[in-house]
């Protein structure tokens, strides 16, 4: 990791930026592929699985023997802890739920609005080195919730045409109605168009590597939608001499492990406390089953030292992380102050696996900055909002002059005569 002490504010930009490729390096890539599935459908989704994942499938459907037998395979203790996961985060989003929202905005003049569930939804839960049964939960427990209709989920087969045991149980525990094996790009595709095996979607979830996220964002040019950017993981974490270096240096390790591509970042104003957190890292990592894949996205992290709380957290804001862990006798300052940001946790009891897995908030979060403008999986990410009004004859009577001169304002008569004629039907009742 590399120490950087008192930066000059015009070098953040600079200090802070991700080891990601740029898109122009990826989208060609992802415009091939997607042209391909869009003209051959399955068979350029087999070709791609045979190329990119080493497997050739007689069928990527997920039956419901597989299923079965995966749930037998998976210990009763991780079923609990899976189980217990699956309760806290169906309790945090469920008390997410809204009422209708109505308003007379004048005598006669109703208004209201009420959410509807997003119909059909596509779930893509990376595989590849960690395959992430945990995103299961975080995606499908909140589109059950939402009352979703047809959620189907998308995950990279192994080299022996297998999804992970834990990834199946967990599929079948939120409800999921299709789980295909498939990945990458690929996937992406599938949900943006359909194809025989995999049903088109409405919105896509899910993290993902640069090409994934680089998908999704082109699944948007063809009407789909989709949660957010969202790239290789990161983390910051700003502490102080009252911080456990101890602590710290496992957080960084625990996203550090995530991938070569992950970032991870320390901001301190105590360089004993980056010192010690250093220390803390070699011994650490010693020990990591990942070690490899930790060093390498040590490599692209940084140790920051600055002299006050008040440069950090501007610091901070300007960096926009997805996962940013206050360890700091003045955490009121950074709780408060914090605009741009996934997720926080707060305090030396807080470590950032607990969001990954079980606490009960989500951990499907914006990266590479995206932060600033977009929200965290919620919810609401699986609803749609949709306005309603009824207005009574009062009501037009009152309201109908002024549509009528700002629709003659604006030089659109149709709109203007919309109102004239039932005003002039009402004045001969």
């Amino acid at each position: 990791m590399k120490i950087i002490e008192n930066p000059n504010k015009s070098d953040w930009s600079e200090i802070l930026k991700r080891p990601t490729q740029t898109v122009n390096d990826i989208e060609k890539t992802v415009i091939q592929i997607f042209e391909d599935v869009k003209s051959n459908g399955d068979a350029a989704i087999s070709k791609y699985t045979s190329r990119f994942d080493g497997v050739t499938l007689e069928s990527n459907l997920v039956s419901s023997e597989e299923v079965e037998f995966a749930k037998t395979q998976v210990s009763e203790d991780l079923k609990l802890a899976i189980t217990a996961a699956y309760k806290n985060i169906e309790r945090f989003h469920a008390a997410q739920k809204t009422e209708k929202v109505q308003v007379e905005t004048m005598p006669g003049v109703n208004c209201w609005q009420e959410k509807r569930a997003i119909e059909k939804i596509g779930l893509y839960i990376p595989g590849g080195t960690a395959p992430l049964f945990s995103t299961v939960l975080m995606l499908a427990i909140p589109a059950k919730i939402a009352g979703c209709k047809e959620i189907v989920l998308c995950t990279p087969p192994s080299a022996t045409g297998k999804i992970a045991n834990e990834i199946l149980f967990a599929a079948d525990l939120c409800g999921v109605s299709k789980i295909i094996k498939v990945g990458g790009i690929q996937a992406i595709a599938g949900l943006t168009f359909g194809t025989e095996n995999i049903p088109q979607v409405y919105k896509i979830f899910g993290p993902g590597n640069q090409f994934v996220t680089v998908a999704k964002q082109l699944a948007t040019k063809y009407g789909v939608a989709i949660d957010m950017p969202a790239g290789p993981s990161e983390l910051l974490v700003v502490a102080d001499e009252s911080a456990n270096a101890t602590f710290v240096a496992s957080d960084l390790l625990s996203q550090a492990e995530h991938g070569a591509d992950s970032q991870v970042i320390l901001v301190s104003t105590s360089k004993a406390m980056i010192s010690d957190v250093l220390k803390a890292i070699d011994q650490q990592i010693q020990d990591l089953p990942r070690q490899e894949i930790a060093e390498k996205a040590i490599a692209n992290s940084k140790l920051i030292y600055v002299e006050s709380d008040e440069i950090a957290l501007n610091l901070i804001n300007e960096y926009a992380p997805e996962h940013f862990i206050i360890c700091s006798k003045n955490e009121d300052l950074y709780v408060n102050g914090i605009r741009n940001a996934g997720s926080v946790f707060i305090g030396n009891y807080t470590p950032e696996s607990a969001g990954d897995y079980a606490s009960g908030t989500n951990h499907t979060l914006p990266t590479n900055g995206f932060s600033r403008a977009y929200s965290g999986v919620n919810l609401d990410s699986f609803l749609k909002s949709i306005t309603f009004q009824k207005i009574s004859e009062k009501g037009l009577i009152d309201l109908g002059p002024m549509i009528e001169k700002m629709a003659h304002a604006e030089g659109l008569q149709a709109h203007k005569n919309a109102v004239t004629l039932r005003l002039n039907s009402l004045n001969k009742k």
